[in-house]
């Protein structure tokens, strides 16, 4: 999903990446001079999980240059313009050449057709997400590969048996998010079934031992 601000606005799901003209930080702080950068330079803010302390502003994540240049904030809706979903980057994998230097890129393009078949909707987020869609130099060899994969139901024995293969680290560390519409978790922990695992919602993480049946409604 790659909408400007001109179509109609869809709700806004974690790990969305938004292009915006105005952060909204805590109160009380000063601007880092890095955010204003970040803004001006058009780079996009992603989506977080928190609970929502007013109806018209979106919680979200800034990254700078450099790894300790992250802040939590928040952002007007009316101030959003564009939207990129995880999704929205597959179109990106074919463009990856089989060449690349970067382990995390090789390691998508391997995985890419693996995951079409599932039939799930799926895509990549952190570092490898925000370079395919901005363009700009955000990985280096040691980057990992994260991958969002929402699955609103259980999977099957067959999915199962597929999301354990592609959840292997091959020449980059891969984290897989499951995203069940209600929370997130980490595929590799679910895997290892214990009695109870962490959920990560809207109004915070919670531990569960279904986390498909025992997460209440955060929406």
């Amino acid at each position: 999903m790659t909408l400007d601000r001109a179509a109609q606005r869809p709700s806004l799901r974690p790990h969305d990446l938004l292009w915006c003209d105005d952060v909204a930080l805590p109160e009380g702080m000063a601007v880092p001079g890095w955010v204003a950068d970040a803004l001006a330079s058009g780079t996009p803010a992603v989506v977080r999980r928190a609970p929502l302390a007013q109806p018209d502003l979106v919680p979200v994540g800034l990254r700078g240059a450099s790894r300790d240049q992250r802040i939590a904030a928040h952002v007007p809706r009316r101030s959003v313009r564009r939207i990129v979903s995880p999704e929205s980057l597959l179109d990106c994998v074919a463009g990856i050449e089989p060449t690349t230097p970067l382990p995390c890129l090789r390691a998508l393009r391997d995985l890419a057709p693996v995951l079409n078949a599932l039939g799930l909707h799926w895509g990549p987020t952190g570092g490898v997400g925000f370079a395919l869609a901005t363009g700009l130099p955000a990985l280096h060899p040691q980057s990992d590969l994260d991958v969002l994969i929402r699955l609103p139901f259980p999977p099957s024995d067959a999915q199962c048996d597929a999301l354990a293969w592609i959840a292997r680290d091959r020449t980059c560390r891969i984290d897989v998010q499951i995203d069940t519409g209600r929370g997130g978790f980490s595929l590799r922990e679910w895997l290892r079934s214990p009695p109870r695992m962490l959920v990560k919602t809207d109004q915070g993480p919670t531990l569960v031992a279904d986390p498909w049946g025992d997460v209440g409604d955060t929406t």
